[in-house]
């Protein structure tokens, strides 16, 4: 267990005192759910970059099987030698 000491204006401790959020529970509680916000968010931010990145264009099945016999073709030719 860490220990954790904090400091805060004494009208906002008063407050939380009374509200019973200064219970070691309690922090720990509000501690979690915000560390969960903020991979949710990181999450979001991660996947709107990627929504950003164009994509190439997609290729039709001819131009797979073209690709694909240019490789093999490529590939037999060095093999040849």
């Amino acid at each position: 267990m860490t220990a954790v000491q904090i400091t805060l204006p004494d009208q906002l401790a008063q407050e939380a005192q009374r509200a019973g959020l200064l219970s070691p529970e309690k922090i720990a509680q509000l501690l979690r759910e915000q560390l969960k916000t903020q991979r949710v968010d990181e999450l979001f931010t991660a996947m709107q970059r990627m929504d950003r990145v164009a994509e190439p264009a997609a290729m039709s099945p001819e131009d797979v099987a073209a690709e694909l016999a240019t490789m093999r073709a490529e590939r037999r030719a060095g093999d040849a030698r």
